[in-house]
């Protein structure tokens, strides 16, 4: 014997008992142009009183203006929607506007570098983009001409030697101290290791450079050597603490579970760092790596006083002097505004003539700026890429 059961549409919840949850009429959500518009009264508001004052500027308009946007939308908020969700709104407000004043430094660089710097890269003569690719052989005066080739390929040289210098060491020193530096003797080392390595990320850049010229004088007979390979220790010393500190910290995020495992099926522990912990952090290794790169390519002190600065390309990092994007910047920046007694300047190398231009020195400088910003924005592209097709893909 069957017995069937049908089943009626579902009742009201006033008719099943369930409690019904009604949002009260002191708490209603208001559309977002609301805030907009207390935004606008806010910055009309501040620019009035500014006028008044005689004070009125767009910097000190928007800082007033956000202060009585915060007042206006959060009694606005409190009348219309309740005093709820006008805190809410109030600390919305202030999470967006410590995003703005975070970024705004950041927008107004690139804006400044990329406007200043890429207007020059553009009008360089003889053709566009021709300041990618001559040098300053034989430039004088305000001549319109001139570039960075050799300054940009002494960066790229002596950067990728303090690179080859800086991770192996770096990233075998965080291998030993999450992996080895457990108990015993190695605890004790990786202490101290782990507190040299502090210090030495505080260390001023202009001291790794005077260490790096020292180092080299000590050895040689002729105390004016300047080389490449100056800088690049120089600045190893720079980017070993950076590499640590960041490996050491992805290292530590693999969870001892893979570890684990890898154990378990016999594989021994060097294959096993080497196989699945490196494996698994690549991601985070890379952009450590990528850090430490920006994080000396621009720096200008340690090259000052090691390598010094020329108007043609060195490709020997062993002999003679060498320039670079930092130094380059620093030069035509000092040289300041050019002396344009004709309107003409000639180049005793070449015999070429070319156009006088009073602020010839100081475009420069923004234009190799420019060029150092796009090698870091590039090197940051290449790390991602090796992140996303080298790092583990996850599998449900």
């Amino acid at each position: 014997m069957t017995t069937t059961s049908t089943k009626g549409p579902a009742a009201p919840p006033e008719q099943t008992g369930s409690p019904v949850l009604r949002r009260p009429h002191d708490e209603r959500r208001l559309p977002w142009f609301h805030l907009v518009l207390t935004g606008l009264a806010g910055l009309l508001v501040a620019v009035a009183l500014l006028a008044i004052f005689d004070s009125l500027s767009i910097p000190a308009a928007i800082l007033l203006g956000f202060v009585l946007h915060l007042a206006f939308g959060y009694l606005y908020s409190r009348i219309r929607e309740g005093r709820r969700w006008a805190t809410d709104r109030l600390m919305t407000l202030v999470v967006i506007g410590a995003f703005a004043i975070a970024m705004f430094p950041l927008v107004s660089l690139l804006w400044a570098v990329i406007g200043r710097g890429l207007t020059r890269v553009l009008a360089a003569a003889p053709s566009p983009f021709a300041f990618w690719t001559t040098d300053m052989s034989g430039i004088i005066g305000g001549a319109e001409a001139g570039g960075v080739v050799h300054a940009t390929i002494g960066t790229l040289l002596i950067t990728l030697w303090a690179s080859i210098i800086s991770i192996p060491i770096g990233l075998f020193t965080a291998i030993f101290l999450v992996e080895y530096a457990d108990q015993g003797w190695r605890r004790v080392l990786g202490q101290g290791v782990t507190f040299l390595v502090d210090v030495m990320t505080g260390i001023p850049s202009i001291v790794a450079g005077l260490f790096g010229l020292a180092l080299f004088i000590a050895f040689m007979p002729d105390q004016s050597v300047r080389m490449g390979i100056m800088g690049a220790v120089a600045l190893s010393l720079l980017m070993i603490p950076t590499v640590v500190r960041s490996s050491e910290e992805m290292l530590r995020l693999v969870p001892m579970d893979l570890r684990e495992a890898s154990y378990a099926l016999g594989v021994p522990k060097w294959l096993t760092i080497v196989k699945v912990v490196l494996r698994t952090a690549i991601a985070g290794l890379t952009t450590g790596i990528t850090l430490a790169i920006a994080r000396v390519i621009g720096e200008t002190a340690p090259l000052l006083l090691t390598v010094g600065m020329v108007t043609s390309v060195n490709w020997n990092m062993f002999d003679g002097r060498m320039a670079t994007l930092p130094t380059f910047i620093n030069q035509q920046y000092r040289a300041g505004s050019a002396n344009c007694m004709n309107d003409t300047v000639t180049n005793p190398v070449t015999q070429e003539v070319y156009a006088c231009s009073i602020t010839t020195n100081i475009d420069r400088a923004w234009a190799a700026a420019f060029t150092l910003i796009v090698i870091v924005m590039v090197l940051n592209i290449v790390a991602r890429l090796v992140s996303y097709y080298f790092s583990p893909k996850l599998t449900r």
